[in-house]
């Protein structure tokens, strides 16, 4: 529909029409089921409010939407088209890594090819908007939803959180196969004081701008049409009614004109957060903020009518109708209100692209010459998570547990000698079973133990105070550990767990997070040794829950703990236990030995305007092909404002065959070097910088001076 045809349709509506246009419901309200995920409010409407509306959320399949979005035309009187919106996180039916786990892969290019496959998928299930990715900045593994960002570095979230948008949105939002990307939560959610979903944030300006806009800018300039306010506070003030704070940083200093939509039922919240007396409170606050569309709350259907008219808001409300009606134009609906519908994608195509997503996601944490398993060995698999198909994670859509396979299933066509003996999802029955598990580690000549998080153990209200295995698993390894020396950990989870009550009990661990429909498939063939580990944390592991909130980029202060002055008192550090984390942003295995040499840094100074080049030459020294990540941080000696001691600038896959060598080179633009100042404007400064090659963030092979 071209512009003027469509400030016709604007032009055309009513005062009660156009508020319908921002509000969101589920498929209840059309007498179909949906996903739940918030709380359900008492709430009704008339036939007449109903078919104003403008959007739903939560539809599950095609049908579904075919026959609501039919029923809703037939009744609307301006036959504007709904929009349909769902939480496709990590895949649709096929079901992708949780995001913490794709970005371990660092792949920029595999997570754009999983945003666009899970599109397509959705998109045939007619599926509009997607609510991802979410950008959020997170040092603490307590709060559930670090499960669904991409870990604990900004750059590296930066370039995810773009790749995402790419993947879902492509060239041309018209092409059907596309979804609309909304970016979430603006902003702090992840910052969640204590680790507590829905908690108040505080935090300074400096580090909102520093460490926790960059991905929402990242991903609003590769082209996210929406964006979805937190549930918390900033500023003293929760976020959706926070006029300030949006209009200053999101509309002005971001330059965003898109969409603006509540997270479920945060409008309505605000009488909660004890900053609006009641809904017409509310809902004052949130419109004058700007946000358009209100999610699963009565509060525009009730109350924004009146208070526009009170308060002479047409305008404010034209232009809010406005973006939500040029999005649906973008999406083609007017000329196609059943975009999409039916346009399967082919489950082998799914299929083979969770399988190496899942491969590519997965890190071996530890190997004491205990991997890969030979397919002749006695294998004994046992543990929690061996018969079940709760290997998916949360916010898994509409994928299927029961339909999952199972670690058992997989292993036992991998490797010829399997015994297989699972317990209960909380081990409760270990005391029982334990003679047959003795019995069998005794003859086995590798334990794979299978333990950790279940699926809605982690994700939205899933914070946790203690992030260790449960008693009894920790019992199991331990006592096997006694019993047989090659014992491994298959240690599921939606964040990063604390794991020094085992890892001195295992000669192997592998942290596969959770990866999805292809999860076993994919353990079987990493295990077996067909493929290699690539996988490299994009969030580290503490070694225990008192250090968080924790990142490796350690900001400096004025007594910092150095090798030199390890084991003083008066300085920066914990009596009872080490800075660091267990293991570290970054860190990641291999079956494969890769050499670094040749490490050279060309002769050029920087300037402003001319780039440097570092460069070295990888070799596969294993036996198999295999994928390294070649890291590269930078120190920034002396700034205006603190800054961490250690920071990534940059990283390179490469993937190499047996015996095969290639050059590297990593180009060092000034701007890299940037940082946010007292004046909250981002650049770079004069002055020394320590560049570091490295296997991850603690482990440096070379450091390299260098002046700007």
């Amino acid at each position: 529909m071209k512009e003027q045809a469509l400030r016709e349709v604007l032009d055309s509506l009513t005062l009660a029409e156009k508020v319908g246009q921002l509000v969101q419901v589920t498929p209840d309200f059309f007498d179909a089921s949906g996903a739940i995920t918030g709380p359900m409010l008492e709430w009704t409407m008339s036939n007449q409010e109903r078919y104003q509306i403008g959007s739903v959320l939560g539809t599950t399949e095609a049908s579904q939407v075919r026959e609501i979005q039919a029923q809703y035309l037939a009744q609307s009187r301006h036959k504007i088209p709904l929009l349909f919106m769902a939480d496709v996180i990590h895949g649709y039916r096929e079901i992708f890594p949780i995001p913490l786990a794709l970005a371990s892969s660092f792949d920029e290019e595999l997570v754009q090819a999983v945003a666009h496959t899970s599109a397509k998928e959705a998109a045939g299930e007619g599926i509009h908007v997607t609510f991802s990715p979410m950008a959020d900045y997170v040092r603490d593994p307590r709060w559930g939803r670090v499960l669904e960002s991409n870990g604990e570095d900004p750059l590296l979230s930066q370039r995810l959180t773009a790749a995402y948008v790419k993947g879902y949105q492509g060239d041309n939002l018209k092409d059907e196969s596309s979804l609309v990307a909304c970016v979430k939560h603006f902003i702090g959610y992840g910052a969640a004081e204590g680790g507590r979903d829905y908690n108040t944030v505080d935090f300074s300006d400096l580090v909102m701008y520093q460490d926790y806009l960059p991905s929402f800018r990242s991903a609003l300039e590769a082209g996210a049409k929406l964006v979805m306010t937190a549930f918390n506070s900033v500023r003293g003030v929760p976020v959706s009614g926070n006029q300030s704070l949006i209009q200053q940083v999101l509309r002005e200093d971001l330059a965003f004109d898109g969409v603006l939509i509540s997270d479920w039922a945060a409008i309505q919240e605000l009488i909660a957060h004890r900053v609006a007396e009641n809904q017409k409170e509310a809902a004052t606050m949130a419109f004058k903020a700007t946000v358009d569309m209100d999610m699963m709350t009565s509060c525009y259907q009730r109350e924004l009518a009146t208070i526009v008219t009170e308060q002479h808001l047409e305008q404010e409300l034209d232009e809010a109708v406005w973006r939500v009606l040029t999005l649906k134009n973008e999406l083609g609906l007017f000329e196609n209100p059943y975009r999409g519908l039916d346009k399967l994608v082919a489950t082998a195509e799914l299929q083979e692209q969770a399988f190496e997503a899942a491969v590519k996601s997965a890190v071996l944490l530890k190997n004491e010459q205990v991997l890969p398993l030979q397919k002749n060995e006695k294998v004994l698999l046992v543990g929690t998570k061996v018969a079940t198909g709760d290997l998916l994670g949360a916010w898994s859509c509409v994928g299927d547990t029961a339909q999952t396979s199972s670690l058992a299933s997989a292993f036992q066509t991998e490797f010829s000698q399997l015994t297989s003996i699972p317990l209960a999802a909380d081990a409760s029955d270990l005391a029982k079973q334990w003679p047959e598990i003795q019995t069998a580690a005794l003859v086995a000549d590798k334990v794979v133990i299978a333990v950790g998080e279940a699926g809605d153990e982690a994700g939205e209200a899933a914070s946790k105070t203690s992030l260790r295995l449960k008693p009894q698993e920790i019992e199991l390894i331990q006592q096997l550990s006694q019993l047989n020396q090659h014992c491994i950990g298959v240690i599921f989870s939606g964040r990063p767990l604390v794991l020094t009550d085992v890892v001195d009990h295992l000669q192997g661990i592998i942290a596969p997070f959770f990866l999805g429909s292809q999860t076993s498939t994919a353990l079987a063939a990493l295990l077996s040794g067909r493929r290699d580990f690539s996988g490299r944390l994009a969030m580290g592991f503490p070694r225990h829950e008192g250090q968080l909130p924790y990142s490796y980029r350690e900001m400096s202060t004025g007594r910092p703990e150095t090798a030199a002055n390890h084991g003083q008192r008066y300085l920066s550090n914990y009596l009872d236990e080490e800075n660091d984390a267990l293991y570290p942003f970054g860190y990641g295995l291999s079956y494969n030995t890769w050499k670094y040499q040749d490490i050279t840094l060309s002769q050029e100074p920087l300037t402003k305007d001319t780039p440097i080049s570092l460069r070295l030459t990888v070799t596969n020294q294993g036996t198999q092909t295999g994928s390294e990540n070649v890291q590269l941080y930078f120190t920034d000696e002396v700034a205006q404002v603190i800054r961490p001691k250690i920071e990534l600038l940059d990283w390179q896959l490469v993937s190499l065959a047996p015996g095969e060598s290639r050059e590297i080179c990593f180009v060092i633009h000034s701007d890299q070097l940037a940082y946010v100042h007292q004046d909250l404007r981002r650049y770079q400064d004069s002055g020394t910088f320590q560049l570091h090659l490295g296997k991850n963030s603690r482990e440096i092979l070379a450091s390299f001076t260098v002046e700007l």
